[in-house]
Order: C-alpha cells, then sequence, then structure tokens
C-alpha cells in the first residue's frame, strides 16, 4: 500500500519535476554569472525551493545587503507557502505527525500545492514524499547543470539563459494579468515602484533587499484595498 502510495506521487510530480530543471538550468546559469560557485547556487536550490525568492535572495546577495534585508525579503516573497501548508494541513490525515508535515511543508510550491490538493483521494505520507521526490531532484539537478554549464559557457549565452528565468515570469503573469484587473493593477503598481526605486535620485540609494519588500507589500497593500475580496455573505 505505501509502495503503491509512494508511486503515485511519484508519477504526479514528473511534469512538474522535468519544468523544474529547464526553469533552474536558468537560475544556475545566472547565479554563476553573478560570481557564486555551481555547487552554492544548487545548495541554495537544495535547501530553498523556491523561485521567485531564490532569485530575490540572489539580487540581495550580489548587492551585499545585511543578513536581516535577506530574512524579510524571504518572508514577504514567500508567505505565501504558510497559507499553503494550512491548507494542505486540513487535507491530511491525523496520523501523520508534526516531523513528516515539517517536511512536507519545507517542499510544499505552488506546483505541488495544486496537484496535492487536486486529489480526490485521502492524501497520505508517501504520496506526498513521492509527490516531492522529482520536483526537489529536478530544481536542484537543474541548478548545478546549469551552474557548470554557466562556468564554461561564453558569456552571451549565459546572458540569454539568464532572460529565460524572466520569460517564465512574464508567462506566469501575463495570462492571468489579462483575464483579472487586480492582477493586472498589482502588476503595473510594482513595476512603475521598481522603476522609481532604479531611477529616482534618493530612492535609487536605497538597498535591493528593502527596494524589493516595499514594492512587493506597497503593490499589494494598494490593490488589497482598491480591489478587497468579498467573504461569503456578501457574495450571498
Amino acid at each position: 500500500m505505501r509502495g503503491s502510495e509512494y508511486r503515485a506521487g511519484v508519477d504526479r510530480g514528473l511534469p512538474v519535476g522535468m519544468g523544474y530543471f529547464s526553469v533552474s538550468f536558468g537560475f544556475g546559469a545566472m547565479a554563476v554569472s553573478q560570481g557564486l560557485g555551481a555547487w552554492d547556487a544548487a545548495l541554495i536550490s537544495l535547501t530553498n525551493m523556491t523561485s521567485a525568492g531564490q532569485f530575490a535572495g540572489l539580487t540581495v546577495i550580489v548587492a551585499a545587503a545585511s543578513l536581516w534585508e535577506m530574512v524579510l525579503t524571504q518572508l514577504i516573497i514567500n508567505s505565501r507557502y504558510a497559507l499553503m501548508s494550512l491548507a494542505l494541513s486540513q487535507r491530511m490525515g491525523q496520523r501523520i505527525g508534526l516531523l513528516p508535515r515539517l517536511l512536507i511543508a519545507f517542499f510544499n510550491t505552488d506546483e505541488i500545492f495544486a496537484l496535492a490538493m487536486s486529489r480526490t483521494e485521502p492524501l497520505t505520507l508517501p504520496y506526498m514524499l513521492g509527490l516531492g521526490t522529482l520536483p526537489i531532484l529536478g530544481w536542484t539537478g537543474g541548478t548545478l547543470c546549469g551552474g557548470l554549464a554557466g562556468s564554461v559557457l561564453p558569456v552571451s549565452i549565459r546572458g540569454a539563459l539568464g532572460v529565460m528565468l524572466y520569460g517564465m515570469f512574464v508567462a506566469i503573469v501575463v495570462p492571468p494579468a489579462r483575464q483579472e484587473k487586480p492582477v493586472l493593477a498589482v502588476v503595473i503598481l510594482a513595476v512603475v515602484l521598481s522603476c522609481l526605486f532604479s531611477w529616482t535620485p534618493g530612492l535609487k540609494d536605497v538597498s535591493a533587499g528593502i527596494s524589493i519588500v516595499i514594492c512587493t507589500v506597497a503593490a499589494a497593500a494598494v490593490c488589497a484595498v482598491l480591489f478587497p475580496v468579498a467573504d461569503e455573505e456578501a457574495a450571498q
């Protein structure tokens, strides 16, 4: 039973692992181009498993920002994982203990969360462990391969690999932004704020970590006020 559950999780996580390999390849190449070693980049991926958080963290590292800026940046960007873990815990049985739950929360990414929540059968520990196996290997292995390749490839190709990651973010943001006005508004506001921190005298002296936090919180707060989500009672 446990073996079949684990295999079922591995089968479901295979497409995610393949996708993570291709995306993290760009992170590895970018990390090496910014002065990190290939194995250092792989260790970051192995212990973090967060695309947006790692790229923001890389920006903070390159800028030689303080440790508390790094902590604050990661806390803001990755706060959604806490909410997803809370939702996921409601689907897991009482027999799953604290340590296994912490392990599941570690590799609970957006894609893994979506796959887990879409399962009609009860979530078991072997299934969740199988679901996270290939994504972890793909994300870490892709980063290592990208870092090793980036250390020997020409600068022009490394630059192109770095652009691949931004292309991924554009592909993620554009479709929902075209369909939902609040998403488009928060994207535009975040871009405007980021440009202000990049080009405005005085603001451009603010460190990278602090500017990321300010842009993220400000854009989310303004759009939360402008586009409040109706609760169930109001919707009824």
